[in-house]
């Protein structure tokens, strides 16, 4: 599963002679990735004009003084700001910046008077946590005696005063959230049908893809897979020779863990890019972590950010969805590769290959689909419209796997081109083994990683063979340990394809497609033609 963009236990550093399959008891003596105990409780904050993280209010109110002459304090105190006209202030100021104005206007309250700027620009901006901070005078002398005693005093009222403020603030923002939704539900009149264009359904599935890694546990499943995480810091942590001193270009970051992996191996810089809230998180990671002096943080498509750098010697990602190609973010990793990748840098991983097998489980069948033919004594037929259209992602035994599988699509990372990824490509295959039917296909990827761009992939590589000869690689496949990715089964129709038994060593002879659904979009649609020594036969499946 990519990224798009975030709780799992730390990721040990193991000796250099390990490899990715051979890590399942690996724990401790991890190498650099010492727990970073903040000195106080001061919360990390973002930049009123820069994505950079602050450790504190004050650092980031001095950067704003010195680098772009904008004096919060004086500011507030000039224009006489309460509590919620310094809220209004800084959402002013974000939503400016954001728009493109590094010089936003605030000589008068009337600039930010609207309510509107009580809406938080940034999610769980802790600028507006910390403005009992920023209440006091910085150029105040120290108190003493009965004056220090005053002072106490007077901070607890303020303190006091401005949770009382900040409880109004909430209950403002929550009062202005639901204004804007009834004035936009009384736009629609009742039973109203609004028809969306192909481009507005796109665009809101694009959404909510972004928005579905924003959610901890698609992060926690990523990071829990061993074999994946595993492998990207084998080779990061094993070539740390390849990424010293290099400018590193994370896509689709998540939780940074990727990032860090490279800061560790002693990168110069690394930019994190992801276009969903998981951003938000990284960026506290990082700090958290001690790595944000070497990883920035920034929010958007790689397509549509502008990075802080004209190239980069380095693009790690993983962008690997279901059948490798379902949610189309290779599509982005390739305009990263094509936009900023130096002539001679390296892409992380190098290669990947798709795989095909024929399949049959006559359990799986009975429990999918002729299930429906006898439900506690009731018919159940029209629960089996459509059933084959779709296919499955699932785990399965290589028992389930009839004959070897072949390789249908190589990708070398460094020169393929998104045209390349809508393919009708040959396959052969062998039964290995007697079957009473051809039940399915099955799909998966194997992913290698090579320390040069003009390494090479011998053709039908296995990761596990390649893994003896110290290249870090792993296969989804059913021979291999689970992944979150499992694999894509396509089940035949027999309704419409006869089932009939094949014998050991019968040739089956076929082609596959991939294309996506429309354009723009990251479903996916398969097709599989296949032929026996008597049948020709054809499906389609969708994946979404």
């Amino acid at each position: 599963m990519a990224s798009s963009s975030a709780a799992q236990p730390p990721v040990d550093d193991v000796p250099a002679d390990l490899r990715s399959v051979s890590d399942d008891s690996d724990s401790g003596n991890e190498e650099g990735w010492e727990d970073v105990e903040p000195d106080d409780e001061s919360q990390p904050v973002v930049g009123l004009f820069t994505e950079q993280v602050f450790p504190d209010v004050r650092s980031m109110i001095e950067d704003c003084k010195e680098k772009h002459n904008f004096d919060l304090l004086k500011i507030q105190k000039d224009l006489g700001l309460d509590f919620l006209d310094t809220i209004k202030l800084v959402n002013y100021v974000r939503s400016e910046v954001k728009a493109g104005n590094k010089t936003p206007d605030v000589s008068s309250k009337v600039k930010f008077a609207d309510d509107a700027y009580m809406k938080p620009v940034l999610e769980d901006d802790a600028l507006l946590y910390s403005l009992d901070d920023i209440a006091q005078d910085q150029d105040a002398e120290p108190a003493s005696g009965n004056e220090a005693e005053r002072k106490v005093i007077e901070l607890q009222e303020d303190l006091e005063r401005l949770q009382t403020q900040f409880s109004e603030y909430r209950l403002a923002v929550q009062k202005s959230l639901a204004d804007q939704l009834n004035k936009e539900d009384e736009k629609l009149e009742p039973g109203a049908y609004v028809k969306r264009s192909p481009a507005d359904k796109i665009g809101e599935a694009d959404e909510d893809y972004f928005t579905s890694y924003s959610y901890n546990t698609i992060h926690e499943s990523m990071l829990k897979d061993t074999i994946r995480t595993d492998a990207y810091r084998d080779f990061v942590y094993e070539n740390k020779h390849v990424f010293k001193d290099k400018v590193v270009l994370d896509v689709g970051c998540g939780t940074g863990i990727l990032s860090m992996f490279c800061a560790k191996a002693g990168a110069k810089k690394v930019i994190s890019v992801d276009n969903s809230n998981i951003i938000d998180r990284a960026k506290e990671i990082v700090y958290d972590n001690g790595l944000g002096d070497v990883i920035t943080c920034i929010r958007g498509k790689i397509e549509e950010v502008t990075l802080p750098v004209e190239k980069v010697d380095i693009i790690i990602s993983e962008w690997m969805g279901y059948a490798l190609l379902f949610e189309a973010m290779f599509d982005s990793v390739i305009y990263a590769r094509d936009r900023y990748l130096a002539p001679d840098g390296l892409m992380v991983p190098s290669h990947a290959t798709l795989r095909i097998a024929p399949y049959a489980d006559p359990d799986f069948i009975a429990s999918h689909i002729s299930f429906w033919n006898n439900v506690y004594g009731f018919k159940m037929n029209s629960m089996k419209l459509n059933i084959y259209d779709e296919a499955l992602v699932r785990s399965n035994q290589p028992t389930s796997i009839a004959g070897d599988s072949a390789v249908f699509l190589p990708l070398p990372l460094h020169t393929i081109t998104v045209d390349e990824l809508t393919f009708l490509k040959d396959f052969q295959v062998t039964l290995k083994e007697d079957i009473d039917a051809l039940d399915g296909w099955a799909i998966w990827f194997d992913i290698f990683f090579m320390p040069s761009r003009d390494s090479t992939v011998p053709d039908n590589a296995v990761p596990s063979d390649m893994q003896k000869k110290g290249i870090v690689a792993f296969t989804t496949g059913p021979d291999g340990t689970e992944t979150h990715w499992m694999q894509t089964i396509c089940l035949i129709d027999h309704g419409k394809h006869q089932a009939k038994p094949l014998k050991k060593g019968q040739v089956i002879n076929g082609k596959i497609g991939y294309e996506k659904k429309e354009k723009g979009s990251r479903l996916l649609d398969l097709a599989i033609e296949w032929q026996d020594e008597n049948t020709k036969s054809g499906q389609h499946w969708s994946l979404q």
